[in-house]
C-alpha cells in the first residue's frame, strides 16, 4: 500500500504543484512603512504648499506676533498693578499702625483721666474730712460732722460717718453707731437697719466708719439717719436726705 502511494506521487498522476515566490514578513512591513512615510511626506508638502499659496502662514505669524505683543503689554500692566498694590498695602499698613498707636494713646489718656478723677475725688474727700475736724464754736463732746451715702453700680448703698471730739485731749469714747435707712417699697413706707445691728465706736479725737448696705429689691431709699449712743443715751444724731 505504501509502495503504491509512493509510485503515484512519482508518476504523471501525481498531484500538481505550484511554485510561487514569497518575501519574508519583515521585508513586507518595511516596504509598507516606506510607502506610508513617502505618502505622509507628500501630504505634508502639499499642505505646506497650500498654506503658502493661500497666505495662511503669514496671517498666522502676524496673529502670533500680535498676541505676543498683547501678552507683553498685559504683563507690563500686571507688573504696574502689583507695584501699586504693594504701595497701597504699605500705606494701609502704616495707617493701621498709626491708628493702633492713636487708639492706644487714647486708651492711656482715658485711663489717666480716670485716675486723675479718682485722685481728685479722694483729695476732695480728705479735704472735707479735715475741714470737718475743725471744732465748731460752742460745741462740746462727741458729734457727727459728716454723713455721706450713695448708690453704687451694683445696687448697694455705700455709707460713711465721720465723728469727732470737739475738745482738746479728750478721753477715749466708747459707744455704738446705729444707721437707719428710710424709703419706699412699692410705694409704701419702708425702714431698714444694718443686718449686723449697731456698729461699735471707739475714738480718741476723731473716727470714721464706712460700709455697704444691700438695698432690698423694689426699695427706694430716701434718707439715712446716723445716731451715736453711749449706753442708752443718744450723744449725736444726723440725717441725710437722698
Amino acid at each position: 500500500m505504501r509502495l503504491r502511494l509512493l509510485m503515484r506521487r512519482l508518476t504523471v498522476s501525481a498531484p500538481r504543484m505550484a511554485v510561487r515566490s514569497a518575501l519574508p514578513w519583515p521585508f513586507r512591513w518595511a516596504v509598507l512603512a516606506i510607502v506610508a512615510g513617502f505618502c505622509a511626506a507628500i501630504a505634508l508638502w502639499a499642505f505646506e504648499f497650500g498654506k503658502d499659496i493661500a497666505g495662511l502662514e503669514k496671517g498666522n505669524k502676524a496673529q502670533l506676533l500680535q498676541v505676543r505683543l498683547e501678552n507683553e503689554s498685559l504683563r507690563a500692566q500686571l507688573s504696574t498693578l502689583k507695584d501699586e498694590h504693594h504701595k497701597a498695602q504699605s500705606v494701609a499698613n502704616t495707617a493701621a499702625t498709626l491708628l493702633t498707636a492713636e487708639k492706644t494713646s487714647q486708651e492711656r489718656l482715658a485711663e489717666s483721666n480716670r485716675q486723675l478723677d479718682a485722685d481728685n475725688q479722694r483729695l476732695r474727700s480728705d479735704l472735707g474730712f479735715f475741714e470737718q475736724l475743725i471744732p465748731a464754736s460752742g460745741a462740746a463732746g462727741i458729734s457727727i460732722r459728716g454723713l455721706q451715702a450713695g448708690l453704687q453700680k451694683n445696687g448697694e448703698l455705700k455709707w460713711q460717718v465721720l465723728m469727732i471730739h470737739a475738745l482738746k485731749n479728750p478721753a477715749e469714747f466708747k459707744g455704738q453707731l446705729e444707721l437707719t435707712f428710710a424709703g419706699l417699697e412699692n410705694g409704701k413706707p419702708w425702714i431698714g437697719k444694718l443686718p449686723a445691728g449697731a456698729q461699735p465706736v471707739v475714738i480718741k479725737q476723731y473716727g470714721r466708719l464706712e460700709g455697704l448696705y444691700a438695698v432690698p429689691v423694689n426699695v427706694v431709699i430716701k434718707s439715712v439717719t446716723a445716731k451715736v449712743f453711749e449706753g442708752q443715751t443718744v450723744r449725736a444724731v444726723q440725717t441725710l436726705k437722698l
